[in-house]
């Protein structure tokens, strides 16, 4: 039977904790599970736990951790994939896929074609979702550290502010992942569903970013990041 895991949203250590509500009711009410089900927690630190439920209430979860294992490593390869916002399922998919794929930083990019605009209140709710649909990703591949998911940002902000050895703009005109040096730290610049323009992307080369291409065909800006991500960890990273 496999060991249930879940990320725990606060420090973790060897002995007894009660877990934060929303863990418990999700353990305790939706789970179902009972005192004496063996747990496996981590908390984005790097470091996983094993241990057991000591009491399960309708509000509360206590635990006992009673051994600490070293967590999945990070792949040597530090990735920022800036995703062009698209819709709801679309962007969830990018996200949860990035994070099973190894990336390190997703900032969802506002692009000339964004279909979405988000403002204040919705644009925290969406962060907060896009974290969670992290959280989950992270629980089910094993990785023991989360990516961090920025706030939005337009094209602009993200041309000037992010650092990277290799900066790569995905684009159909363009030379192989293969024809670039190894990275320490790579920035990848996906487009929106319609695309990034042309200005777009000539602004992003202008700002020292590289166009690259996937193959022959066009990618669907949810696909692409996949892609993207699997080729280069299997080139620069743990693959």
């Amino acid at each position: 039977m496999r060991l249930s895991r879940f990320f725990i949203d606060a420090p973790l250590g060897l002995g007894e904790h009660e877990l934060p509500e929303a863990q418990a009711h999700y353990i305790g009410r939706v789970l179902r599970m009972a005192a004496g089900d063996a747990v496996q927690l981590f908390d984005g630190s790097g470091q996983e736990y094993l241990g057991q439920l000591l009491e399960v209430g309708k509000k509360s979860v206590r635990v006992s951790l009673d051994q600490a294992l070293p967590g999945q490593a990070d792949s040597p390869l530090h990735i920022h994939l800036g995703q062009g916002l698209s819709r709801g399922e679309r962007m969830d998919w990018a996200i949860q896929k990035a994070t099973e794929l190894g990336v390190n930083e997703i900032t969802p990019i506002v692009s000339e074609r964004c279909e979405v605009r988000l403002k204040d209140e919705r644009a925290d709710k969406r962060l907060a979702h896009w974290r969670q649909v992290a959280i989950s990703a992270c629980e089910q591949c094993g990785r023991s550290t989360l990516p961090v998911i920025h706030p939005p940002v337009t094209l602009a902000e993200w041309l000037k502010g992010t650092e990277a050895d290799l900066k790569l703009v995905l684009h159909p005109v363009a030379e192989p992942l293969t024809s670039h040096e190894k990275p320490a730290k790579l920035a990848f610049l996906i487009g929106p569903e319609g695309g990034l323009s042309e200005t777009e992307v000539e602004q992003a080369k202008a700002n020292g970013y590289h166009a690259a291409r996937l193959g022959p065909r066009v990618l669907r800006t949810e696909t692409a990041p996949v892609v993207a991500l699997s080729v280069a960890q299997q080139l620069w990273g743990d693959f």
